[in-house]
């Protein structure tokens, strides 16, 4: 869910009537998989400490919270379920459970560092969680990397709201961070393509 979708005057009003909880939230049910914009909220409340609305400490630890609650929530989703699922969309596509298990096998062995980076990717902030669940990474270590991530992506986004919110329009703050996190998106997909073309042709080297 973007900016234009839900206003920022909007997610503003929320954040000030319902301060950390709105925040933790919001952090919490996107990361679940649900289209709410949660680091535009957690962007909302570090600039809203920045005026003095709310604290520092509490806009941290409620984005933090969340995150870590709301990847936990889609680790377990896809550990329960994920892989049935992924298999039938697979087969919409025309990809083979073969090569769906080799992806498995490709994330499984950067799941590390998948889920501790992944909340500055656009996207890959949402579905690293079940990825990590489908993959059979394990819970204990899930978690630790988990809470490492989330406590770094929150650190990040409230203290650049919190000082550059001061400096330069909230608006223009949201479109850097979007425009960052589309971008590393797109190295993600670059890399990725790379490992596909990589594969593909060592495999048609070998037929």
């Amino acid at each position: 869910m973007s900016v234009e979708v839900v206003s920022l005057e909007f997610l503003q009003r929320i954040a000030e009537e319902y301060g950390y909880g709105a925040v933790c939230l919001g952090v919490m049910l996107e990361n679940t998989g649900l289209p709410i914009p949660g680091e535009t909220i957690t962007l909302v409340g570090g600039f809203l400490a920045g005026n003095g609305d709310l604290a520092y400490e509490g806009v941290l630890a409620s984005a933090t919270a969340g995150a870590i609650a709301g990847d936990s929530a889609g680790y377990w989703l896809g550990k329960s379920g994920g892989w049935p699922l992924l298999l039938r969309i697979g087969g919409w596509f025309k990809i083979s459970e073969e090569q769906l298990t080799r992806a498995k096998d490709k994330f499984s062995s950067n799941a590390a560092q998948a889920v501790f980076l992944g909340r500055f990717v656009t996207l890959l902030r949402v579905f690293a969680g079940p990825l990590a669940g489908i993959a059979g990474m394990p819970y204990p270590r899930f978690l630790f990397f988990n809470a490492a991530g989330a406590a770094l992506w929150a650190t990040v986004m409230v203290t650049l709201a919190f000082f550059v919110g001061r400096l330069v329009p909230l608006e223009q703050l949201l479109t850097w961070v979007s425009q960052f996190g589309i971008a590393a998106l797109g190295l993600v997909v670059v890399v990725v393509l790379f490992w596909v073309l990589d594969h593909r042709l060592k495999q048609s080297q070998g037929a």
